[in-house]
């Protein structure tokens, strides 16, 4: 999906350093579903979609990983989402707004729409969307970021899916001068991408297996 890699050097210029947090992915379950939680997904959600500047690191992880727990998320094999990549393919991108927003309203923490929209913003010239849908994407990427430093399994960045993983892979500079080796994880598998034995570890979650 070539379209992941569109601005990235542009959109990623500038990272705060930030603690890094360990996902615990039943507290996160948890506390989104709990009306009186902080973390409550329709109070982050909110947020998000206001104002996503004013979340902080801990809220954008609740957010990102969140989305293993909800039933609603839109997966790149579903049909709807397959004709928004083909209206972006073609360029289309009046038809790629259109879409892309009854996708966003319905799965708004998904990186693949969010990428798309900020490239058919870019094109239309709207800087009001477009940097909104920025601020959210820098969010949400800078939790997983923040999910670990890579060096070992046990620090390993987390992501929800293989495409968010290059999306993190274009962020951190890692390209085809790595190979990838993999390794099987308790709910999900690792990825280790080695250059001369500097290597980068990252877990995808397969939560449903």
């Amino acid at each position: 999906m070539k379209y992941h890699f569109f601005l990235l050097f542009v959109l990623f210029s500038v990272f705060g350093f930030s603690q890094k947090s360990k996902i615990d992915l039943k507290n996160i379950e948890k506390s989104l579903k709990n009306p009186d939680s902080p973390y409550n997904y329709e109070k982050l959600i909110f947020k998000y979609k206001g104002y996503p500047k004013s979340l902080d690191s801990i809220e954008a992880q609740y957010l990102y990983y969140g989305r293993n727990f909800r039933d609603d998320k839109v997966s790149t094999i579903d049909d709807n989402f397959k004709s928004l990549a083909n209206v972006f393919k073609e360029s289309n991108f009046e038809e790629c707004i259109r879409q892309g927003k009854i996708l966003y309203d319905k799965d708004p923490t998904n990186l693949d729409i969010l990428l798309i929209l900020l490239r058919a913003y870019d094109s239309r010239k709207d800087g009001s969307n477009f940097m909104h849908h920025l601020s959210q994407f820098r969010s949400l990427t800078d939790g997983i970021k923040n999910s670990g430093d890579g060096a070992s399994e046990k620090t390993a960045y987390i992501v929800n899916s293989v495409g968010d993983e290059y999306i993190l892979l274009n962020i951190l500079n890692i390209g085809k001068d790595y190979t990838r080796g993999s390794k099987v994880a308790k709910d999900g598998m690792f990825d280790i991408w080695d250059k001369d034995g500097r290597k980068l570890y990252i877990k995808i979650l397969y939560l449903d297996l």
